[in-house]
């Protein structure tokens, strides 16, 4: 299983915690700011290195302490291994099988997960940049190298815009061209095959979830009409008065579309926290089926904004991946799984197993 043991210390309102996670199933339930979401959230740190609320820090550290850590004993593949992070006003530390290891790129290497919550909407009606870190993700598990090819491109970016910035004379703005264009190519090549990757159970999930027939088109970030190298040429002068690059895989979009209409504009909320699970759990089966392992999948009051039909099709489709799953709500719904599940309570921060 992704993770069999954790514990937290000094996170959010969690003094200290611990938990013996169910291969399969686990359950969290509590009152609201009973710690529930604080927990899922100091999982998902300990896989990625940050808190996927948006959160700093000094807002993730218990009052009146200095530092949170955290611990788990994971499994990637067939090899166990443990991982641990503690993050104060010093920075991230991070540590794997007790060496200092790669940040919260290892961190995601060693934890692969996804996170359902109440604001997944926001993948389907948020800004472009979150659809894209969803391509990156993706990318990220099912190509190699595509991380190194990522930070190199966003360095060649930046330096292309401090030349911007800095009034630089348009010969040396041209001297970072060629460099960008190479990279970006590279980048854009990773995006599309990840998405070509993903492709079938995207349109699967999304028939699946909603009902109607789901498309995604990807837009690369400059017109399709034209060379990259081109569309820098044709608006430096726009570039040289922005201060930056408006062309390039950084300005990319994944387009939606359902029943033939613009997701992000014409679909309610419910249906755009479908459409955006879907994506989600196309995502985690591509990345399991290219790892060949489970992954951890986090759901937070997956039964918000959401009817009993809608919830039930969620859930079955959620049992179908095959992987681990660490869910909360209000009350102990069993009922949510397709098989037993190990029930714990949180109150006050403190966590205890009902069954």
């Amino acid at each position: 299983m992704p993770i069999q043991q954790f514990s937290a210390r000094d996170f959010r309102c969690l003094v200290s915690v611990e938990l013996q996670a169910d291969p399969d199933y686990n359950l969290i339930y509590g009152a609201n700011a009973s710690g529930k979401t604080s927990l899922l959230e100091a999982l998902a740190y300990l896989g990625r290195g940050k808190s996927f609320r948006g959160a700093p820090t000094k807002s993730l550290i218990r009052h009146g302490k200095r530092e949170f850590v955290l611990f788990g004993r994971v499994e990637t593949g067939e090899r166990q291994s443990s991982v641990g992070v503690r993050n104060s006003a010093m920075g991230l530390e991070v540590r794997i099988d007790g060496e200092d290891d790669g940040g919260a790129a290892a961190l995601a290497a060693t934890l692969p997960l996804q996170i359902i919550d109440p604001d997944i909407h926001g993948l389907v009606a948020g800004a472009p940049e979150q659809r894209r870190r969803y391509l990156d993700w993706i990318a990220f598990h099912v190509e190699h190298g595509y991380l190194d090819v990522w930070r190199r491109f966003r360095r060649a970016l930046q330096q292309r815009n401090a030349a911007l910035k800095s009034g630089a004379g348009v010969t040396t703005i041209r001297g970072w061209n060629g460099e960008f264009v190479q990279l970006a190519g590279q980048l854009d090549a990773g995006r599309r095959m990840a998405l070509e990757v993903a492709n079938d159970g995207l349109e699967e999930a999304g028939l699946d979830l909603l009902g109607s027939e789901t498309r995604f088109e990807y837009r690369p970030g400059w017109s399709e009409d034209r060379p990259l190298l081109e569309a820098l040429e044709s608006g430096l002068d726009r570039d040289v008065q922005q201060g930056s690059t408006q062309s390039g895989p950084h300005r990319a979009d994944l387009k939606l579309i359902y029943d033939e209409h613009q997701a992000r504009k014409l679909v309610s909320r419910g249906q755009q926290k479908l459409l955006a699970c879907a994506m989600v759990l196309a995502a985690t089966e591509t990345a399991q089926a290219a790892l060949e392992q489970r992954l951890l999948l986090l759901l937070d009051d997956p039964a918000a904004e959401l009817d009993a039909d809608s919830l039930g099709r969620l859930m079955r489709r959620v049992a179908g991946l095959g992987c681990q799953v660490i869910a909360t709500s209000l009350e102990p719904d069993t009922e949510l799984f397709a098989s037993e599940a190990a029930v714990f309570h949180v109150e006050h921060g403190a966590l205890s197993r009902v069954n």
